[in-house]
């Protein structure tokens, strides 16, 4: 009896090694397959929460800026779309983008040369982040991120993609102020350029599974062409988005994994699915550890350097002439000055008038309270 006790307790430990065989040989095969880079999601949309908050963060700056910008007031009526009543636009020859004034930027923390000069307003490096141009921009800009965003949430979790979108966001935000003129930039794209990154990178690191790449390739190549042409018109940051870019390609490569086990893991249940689970993260989730670790080098060289310029005032457009270029282009439909640009001011019989003294230019108004702020949107506008 003793025995046969013994022998069915050696048959009892034996068991559990079974199954480890068949998750080898099911790993195996699931290796072999090749997916779709946009590939529909059946399960996970309860994992897309980060970029839903993140869309409504930006929604709700937006709504805080025009509420702020309050044309009806500031500009006695001469507004776009006037019937929105506090909440309408400048109008298009002072803001291509349908938005606020350039006061009303920098009153909510857009980034400007001339603030970088002052103390204590390194907080414009974090809240700049939020801000849009106009309403051209938060519609291309948050489609672009629903439309990436959610699908890398989906593929890789809300940690890594929260991670990428943050960090990325505030890379690009340290580049811009690096080369930042005298007239207010917002860089909300620098998410989105962390999030195009980030696409390219699982694209590249994945390249061999993917059985769509180059139609992934042209639907990103897409999306990165129309944000870097709308960062041409006026307060959009160009760099802002490169910054964001090259830190969320590097950081796809620290953060990603291969999406088809993931995607098994994830359809596990119970105990097994645990154990599967436990064994991707420690088998898979550090693999290729010279690219990781190379690529969480260069993150970490560039954070330090850019938070080091920022934070000694360096001024990359003293060696750079025509840098200003990639964040906007002139034009006879909108002002890309840079600079205070002085303009004489006369007040006479209730009546208000601005004189450019760069080109002559006047404009009469027919009310005289007008805050200097104001004074210096129009001035830029009637000297370009």
């Amino acid at each position: 009896m003793a025995e046969a006790a013994t022998k069915d307790h050696t048959h009892i430990q034996i068991k559990p090694h079974r199954p480890s065989f068949s998750v080898d040989l099911a790993d195996d095969a699931v290796k072999e397959q090749t997916i779709p880079f946009f590939r529909s999601h059946t399960r996970g949309k309860e994992k897309t929460w980060i970029i839903s908050l993140f869309v409504i963060l930006h929604l709700v700056a937006f709504a805080a800026t025009m509420f702020v910008n309050d044309c009806w007031r500031y500009s006695h009526g001469d507004c776009a779309l006037r019937s929105l009543g506090r909440f309408s636009f400048q109008p298009l020859s002072e803001n291509p983008l349908l938005g606020p004034s350039s006061s009303a930027l920098d009153d909510m923390g857009a980034l400007r040369r001339r603030f970088f000069m002052q103390p204590q307003q390194t907080w414009r490096l974090f809240t700049s982040l939020w801000l849009h141009a106009g309403a051209f921009h938060v519609v291309i800009n948050l489609f672009s991120i629903i439309f990436i965003g959610i699908h890398l949430e989906q593929e890789f979790g809300p940690l890594r993609i929260g991670i990428i979108y943050m960090l990325s966001a505030f890379i690009g935000s340290l580049l811009a102020a690096v080369f930042v003129q005298n007239n207010p930039s917002v860089g909300s794209s620098g998410s989105l350029f962390g999030l195009i990154g980030a696409a390219f990178s699982a694209l590249t690191r994945n390249w061999k599974i993917y059985n769509d790449k180059f139609a992934a390739l042209i639907a990103l190549s897409f999306a990165t062409i129309i944000n870097i042409l709308l960062g041409l018109l006026p307060h959009v940051d160009n760099f802002s988005s490169l910054g964001g870019f090259i830190s969320g390609f590097l950081l796809g490569f620290v953060l990603f994994i291969d999406p088809r086990l993931g995607k098994r893991a994830e359809n596990k249940g119970g105990l097994l699915g645990n154990s599967i689970e436990s064994s991707i993260s420690l088998k898979h989730k550090l693999d290729r550890p010279v690219l990781r670790s190379a690529s969480l080098v260069l993150v970490a060289i560039i954070f330090a350097g850019g938070l080091a310029a920022v934070l000694r005032e360096f001024d990359a457009n003293n060696y750079c002439g025509w840098c200003h270029y990639i964040n906007c282009i002139p034009s006879k439909k909108w002002s890309c000055n840079d600079g205070q640009i002085p303009c004489e001011v006369l007040v006479s019989s209730g009546r208000l008038t601005l004189t450019c003294t760069k080109n002559d230019n006047y404009r009469v108004f027919s009310y005289t309270n007008i805050s200097q702020a104001r004074i210096e949107d129009l001035c830029s506008l009637m000297c370009s």
